[in-house]
């Protein structure tokens, strides 16, 4: 186990969640499952209790405690593209695995996980600072998902 790990509290979904997070990003992977020993407050010896799995290499843990706590937006993963293809193919599949789309980049995932997909282009832009940058923020302001090409149109004025 990694020396920090970020754990993660899922009602009991914890391993369809590592799984879609494995098969879905680059260099992650669900690489144990651990089953409680004894029954516990929400659920039975026997069933999956935690889950390690990595997120682009991020060490996580995925514990099912039930449904004491929900996700909220104090937390988000958030994952840097290099372009529009790549901006869409993560939004889409988090959106299109029964998530939602919120604003400026950001969107949830089915367990309530949020995640800002967020260009280089875009995070470029804001740390050149300027006009330049409250040009590419405004644009930004305006769009759920990221557009890589207005975000570009909006640096050049």
């Amino acid at each position: 186990m990694a020396k920090i790990t970020m754990c993660l509290w899922y009602d009991k979904d914890a391993e369809a969640a590592a799984r879609f997070y494995a098969a879905t990003f680059p260099d992650s992977a669900v690489t144990a499952i651990h089953r409680a020993p004894g029954d516990y407050p929400s659920g039975k010896a026997g069933d999956v209790i935690t889950v390690e799995f990595t997120v682009f290499g991020v060490a996580c843990l995925g514990l099912n405690g039930g449904p004491a706590f929900k996700h909220n937006e104090a937390f988000s993963f958030q994952i840097a593209t290099d372009d529009q293809e790549e901006t869409d193919r993560y939004w889409n599949a988090i959106v299109g695995n029964g998530g939602q789309e919120s604003a400026c980049g950001w969107c949830k995932d089915k367990w309530g996980i949020s995640w800002q997909i967020t260009p280089r282009v875009l995070t470029e832009a804001l740390a050149i600072g300027g006009d330049e940058a409250k040009r590419a923020f405004a644009a930004m302001m305006t769009m759920s998902k990221i557009d890589v090409a207005a975000i570009e149109a909006a640096r050049r004025g």
